[in-house]
């Protein structure tokens, strides 16, 4: 496990699920970016073996926290995305069917993630990010959450960090 504290973030655009692309790199105030693997979708089988995955679990509950918690982001001037290798169009129903208070990145090329080398694991035919959570400023990592253990309390951890 490599901490990225001091690493500055690869220029890429990513698609959000507003329709605009946002590159991390340029956003000139902080930003909290949790990377989570997969969400599910209504009717839709989860991966194969995903039920088998420690940690693969929990994304949902850590979405709909840093949603519940995004005035408290707000009030301290920090923008909140997620990010993960789904595509826009999947995200934007989880958004929408979720009513996130924020965006979600699509990084479906993994451009930003490889640049990154972040972790990744298998399940079924494809590849999914390991769940990891950043404190951004001005386009540097200035705190790194990884392994983030308890997705449902991500949001919590980070707004502490935030305001000590």
């Amino acid at each position: 496990m490599v901490s990225l504290v001091g690493t500055r973030l690869p220029v890429v655009a990513l698609m959000a699920t507003t329709g605009e692309r946002v590159t991390l790199a340029d956003q000139k105030v902080r930003s909290v970016l949790f990377v989570y693997p997969y969400t599910g979708a209504p009717g839709i089988a989860d991966p194969e073996g995903w039920d088998h995955i420690p940690g693969a679990h929990g994304s949902t509950p850590q979405a709909l926290a840093f949603s519940y918690r995004y005035k408290e982001f707000e009030t301290l001037d920090v923008k909140v995305f997620g990010l993960s290798l789904q595509d826009s169009n999947w995200q934007r129903a989880f958004a929408e069917r979720n009513k996130l208070a924020f965006p979600l990145l699509s990084d479906e090329t993994s451009e930003f993630s490889n640049a990154l080398a972040l972790d990744n694991f298998r399940a079924g035919q494809n590849s999914y990010l390991a769940r990891r959570t950043f404190i951004i400023n001005e386009g540097t990592i200035t705190h790194d959450f990884y392994p983030v253990l308890k997705p449902a309390a991500n949001a919590e951890d980070v707004l502490q960090v935030l305001k000590s």
